[in-house]
């Protein structure tokens, strides 16, 4: 949590650099972190719903159902077909016995707290170098956002309204908030100015 009247907010990733990092963390035998990374930024979830995936939710089907912990609304997520082969090969790599076990446990058996994944996350800054200035948990679910807002082209604001939906914000508007793009469209006014 930031101290008080301290600004404190996560940044994205670009897409190549989550893609590199998640394979990085995969070579390096830190599977559960490179599987966290990936599922976090192709479903869009948060890191409460995130904690509570189990690996047959992710390898049974091309689609899983939950219900959402902070809205309780329910959420139907497509995976991806070529980040599913990942999800396969990160439960062979762990030899998991049982696929009901849900996807993010410590060494301890239990599931992984959300401080101690920011923890975690500060250390893959420093080890991979990345330049993402305010790493968090909240920065796969905006990573997300952001690949679907860019790769979406001439649909762009077509994008916003379904990722406005899928986030549950009020408006596209709060979205493009929430994703950095209104700030970057308002710092781009002073390039409009010659000297």
């Amino acid at each position: 949590m930031a101290a008080r009247h301290q600004y404190r907010t996560s940044d994205y990733m670009e897409w190549d650099t989550m893609l590199s990092l998640v394979r990085k963390l995969y070579r390096d035998g830190d599977y559960r972190m490179s599987l966290l990374i990936g599922c976090g930024s192709f479903f869009g979830l948060r890191i409460s719903d995130l904690r509570t995936l189990t690996w047959a939710m992710l390898l049974d089907d091309d689609h899983f159902t939950l219900n959402e912990k902070k809205t309780g609304k329910r959420r139907v997520v497509k995976i991806n077909h070529d980040f599913q082969k990942h999800i396969r090969d990160c439960y062979e790599a762990l030899h998991v016995a049982d696929r009901d076990e849900k996807c993010f446990l410590s060494h301890k058996k239990v599931v992984y707290s959300t401080q101690r994944i920011n923890v975690l996350f500060k250390e893959i800054k420093k080890k991979y170098n990345l330049k993402v200035e305010h790493f968090s948990t909240h920065t796969m679910r905006k990573t997300f956002g952001r690949k679907v807002f860019e790769s979406a082209g001439e649909n762009a604001n077509m994008a916003l309204m379904r990722l406005s939906e899928l986030f549950n914000h009020s408006s596209p508007r709060i979205t493009k908030i929430y994703l950095g793009i209104r700030e970057k469209e308002l710092l781009e006014t002073y390039d409009l100015l010659s000297f």
